[in-house]
């Protein structure tokens, strides 16, 4: 494993959910499936969410990965479950860990466009998002069909005006683009947003050195 494809990951968590300031649909708890791009293959993803919790998972080989987060941002935990190693590993970002990968995101500043489109079924709206760091451009395609609690605090994109459906996802120098297929008004599976009592705790320094250091 490389720490660089838990970059993407907890990019992908900072960026699972955000909230549109009026919307046609409203959820309280559900799931976002996304599709998105982790070292040059297709990953297929859920991100479940409720009011104070986000979880968001996805399998690399013979890996399955969950990155928890709450409501406020400050807490962080990135679940490796490798049954075939017999491997169980909850790394805990302490809370300066939090705050430097959120330092770290880009500023953006944001123009709604006229331009639309449908994407995945969602009635979508082109917004072009310029990062005040290094100038840089985005489109990002939101759509105000439907609104989400804000449990995945994305930062960057939470006055953007509606909920992303495609867009780009930053973390660590990392970028990927991802798109939002569905989202569906269910109640996550038991145990979703904790830490099993047989995974053992470990820092995040310890994942970086068990994927590689890089």
């Amino acid at each position: 494993m490389n720490i660089k494809f838990f970059n993407v990951a907890l990019g992908l968590a900072l960026t699972a959910t955000a909230m549109s300031a009026s919307a046609q649909k409203k959820y309280t708890q559900g799931t976002v499936n996304f599709t998105t791009n982790m070292r040059g293959q297709e990953v297929n993803a859920k991100g479940y969410f409720r009011a104070d919790s986000n979880a968001f998972t996805f399998t690399a080989g013979p890996a399955t990965i969950k990155i928890l987060t709450d409501v406020s941002g400050k807490s962080m935990a990135i679940l490796v479950d490798v049954p075939v190693a017999s491997i169980k590993k909850a790394a805990i970002a302490t809370p300066d860990e939090v705050d430097q990968a959120q330092a770290d995101m880009p500023t953006f500043t944001f123009a709604p466009s006229t331009e639309t489109k449908q994407i995945s079924g969602f009635n979508c709206k082109k917004v072009v998002a310029t990062d005040a760091k290094t100038k840089k451009t985005y489109d990002i395609w939101i759509t105000n069909d439907v609104v989400v609690p804000i449990t995945g605090i994305a930062k960057y994109y939470r006055e953007i005006g509606g909920f992303p459906v495609q867009y780009t996802s930053f973390s660590q120098g990392q970028s990927t683009d991802v798109t939002v297929k569905s989202i569906v008004d269910e109640k996550a599976p038991a145990g979703t947003f904790g830490i099993p009592a047989d995974f053992e705790k470990i820092s995040l320094d310890d994942l970086k050195a068990m994927s590689g250091g890089r």
